[in-house]
């Protein structure tokens, strides 16, 4: 794992600007690349532009911040739970020439007064969503001989509007990296904290993909949309893709895991 991770941040160092000289090195350490990370369940396709990677269901019943997290991130609060490293996924989706993009952010408001200042017990201020390049998510599945493929977005219900959350195009943040303590090596945060893609707004940018629509600036109105999600720990498979998919390609579409309809689901 070591090994593959060295690879992959090489690589994604060159991608940017690789000159014609390093192109066929370049070339062929994506290759390898794409190899090894098939081995550790991600699926590249780079010719159309997308990423798959294996997922569970987690949380259906309770609020939801976070979209996809791994066993050490916030777990009690995503949609969905993955195995892979979030380096990884990285490594794959720069693979795709995404560009990070602008996290959400604010701007403090000239107040008038001193009731104005903190309407409601909070400062006034102006949050700007997140812009810039990224991706179109889905999630699909095999259930009964059929196979099932939503928007991401179509899995969100949104308590205040009664709706799924937008259809809109996530944007890529890459995370970050950062010295936790001096003189210690950077961290990939994504990996320290576990946490993949986020629903509602953070601040930090230390996750992969954040939404980009205004509403999800709120943490308490996000929820599972439980007519569609099936139950808790059953396996799906999540989209990364470049552009709109209307469909699933043949051979993706037969990898496709099983869902077991029965599976209880209390929680």
């Amino acid at each position: 794992m070591r090994t593959l991770t060295g690879l992959c941040l090489c690589l994604c160092s060159l991608l940017p600007g690789t000159r014609a000289q390093e192109a066929p090195q370049a070339q062929q350490a994506q290759t390898r690349l794409a190899e090894s990370l098939r081995e550790q369940g991600i699926w590249l396709d780079r010719e159309r532009g997308v990423v798959a990677i294996p997922a569970s269901v987690l949380v259906r019943r309770e609020l939801l911040e976070y979209l996809l997290v791994g066993p050490n991130g916030a777990t009690h609060e995503s949609l969905f739970l993955t195995q892979v490293k979030p380096s990884l996924l990285n490594a794959a989706l720069l693979l795709l020439g995404v560009e990070p993009g602008r996290n959400a952010r604010w701007e403090e408001q000239a107040s008038v007064s001193a009731e104005d200042e903190h309407e409601q017990g909070r400062p006034r201020r102006t949050v700007y969503p997140p812009e810039g390049d990224g991706f179109f998510l889905y999630a699909a599945w095999r259930e009964r001989g059929e196979t099932y493929f939503f928007r991401m977005e179509d899995l969100l219900a949104n308590l205040e509007t009664g709706r799924s959350l937008r259809r809109h195009r996530w944007v890529f943040l890459g995370s970050r990296f950062a010295t936790l303590k001096p003189g210690e090596p950077e961290v990939f945060l994504a990996d320290l904290e576990g946490n993949l893609v986020n629903i509602s707004f953070f601040f930090q940018g230390n996750t992969l993909l954040t939404p980009a629509v205004e509403e999800c600036l709120e943490q308490t109105i996000w929820i599972a949309n439980a007519w569609l999600v099936p139950p808790r720990d059953q396996p799906v498979r999540l989209f990364f893709a470049r552009s709109p998919l209307e469909r699933l390609e043949p051979a993706w579409e037969q990898e496709l895991p099983e869902v077991d309809p029965a599976a209880e689901d209390e929680r």
